[in-house]
């Protein structure tokens, strides 16, 4: 796949539409969002909040509540419409969660509670998927908006996250770079010994579906030149699916520079609950949250 115009494009099912449930839908730019996946024929949608403000929001957008691919439902707070929400994709009403004009913590509040949310046991992490100009394929990048700094079960486990979102567009054993300041490992650096230990976890079957090798400096990592100029043999070297980081700092500079410096695009979830949830940012334009809702529809088969 080497445009996420094309992730889109291959999600349009008219007859066999998955349903995205969102929370406190009454927002002008999330009901853009709404309004552009109906026209893409994407999904269908439940939309939980405020009837009136959902109403308000809807004229400014030139959506039509009438449509046969939306359902409105009324909540009083926005910790209601999260719980609503949720328990719609818990009851399997809907198929993927999608964050409104809601704090996070609300919503990630409802998605951990043990009585109705979607705990697997799992941690929970961010995966996003960019289109960057002037490369030829797309590439992952975890985890840059959720884990502060990651410890070796941990990092396996976001591994694990995003094998099941890349699986979920087509690729059956992604590459799995994991990223550190140097190729070489030092004790003084644990993301080198981290990502040491996880290239021989994957080898010996306790990381499964995907090639993992580290660790891999950043240029080694997304560059074939860079790679045969250290002399570095690798599966994963200069030709990556996923780019794990070690921390979150690290993640969250890659994940802004790829945006704001080379004017990359960006679709973005979370992974490891029972269904993909949809965490948009506020600075998110309605292209990205369109991508994001596409790579989220992508991967309900996988979770």
């Amino acid at each position: 796949m080497k445009s996420l115009v094309t992730l889109i494009s291959t999600n349009r099912n008219t007859e066999n539409r998955k349903t995205v449930s969102i929370a406190n839908a009454g927002d002008k730019e999330v009901l853009l969002a709404v309004r552009d996946a109906l026209e893409q024929d994407l999904c269908s949608f439940i939309l939980f909040g405020s009837v009136e403000k959902i109403k308000d929001a809807a004229k400014k957008v030139s959506l039509d509540l009438d449509n046969p691919f939306i359902i409105v439902k009324d909540t009083a707070t926005r910790e209601e419409a999260a719980q609503a929400a949720v328990k719609a994709v818990s009851r399997q009403e809907a198929d993927v969660l999608m964050k409104g004009n809601i704090a996070t913590n609300i919503l990630l509040k409802a998605v951990l509670n043990k009585e109705f949310g979607l705990r697997t046991g799992n941690i929970l992490s961010h995966v996003a998927l960019f289109e960057i100009p002037g490369r030829e394929r797309l590439v992952f990048l975890t985890d840059p908006a959720m884990n502060i700094a990651p410890n070796l079960k941990e990092k396996a486990e976001i591994i694990k996250n995003a094998v099941m979102v890349a699986r979920g567009i087509g690729l059956e054993t992604p590459k799995v770079a994991v990223l550190a300041p140097v190729e070489t490992v030092n004790e003084a650096m644990q993301s080198t010994v981290d990502a040491a230990l996880l290239t021989q976890m994957q080898k010996r079957g306790q990381i499964k579906n995907c090639i993992v090798d580290g660790p891999l400096a950043f240029d080694n990592a997304v560059s074939t030149e860079a790679a045969k100029h250290k002399g570095i043999q690798s599966e994963v070297a200069g030709d990556p699916d996923i780019l794990l980081v070690p921390t979150i700092d690290v993640g969250n500079a890659l994940y802004k520079s790829f945006i704001y410096f080379a004017g990359a695009n960006v679709a973005a979830m979370v992974s490891g609950a029972k269904a993909p949830i949809v965490l948009p940012s506020r600075s998110d334009d309605a292209k990205s949250k369109l991508y994001s809702l596409s790579l989220a529809l992508a991967t309900t088969t996988t979770f």
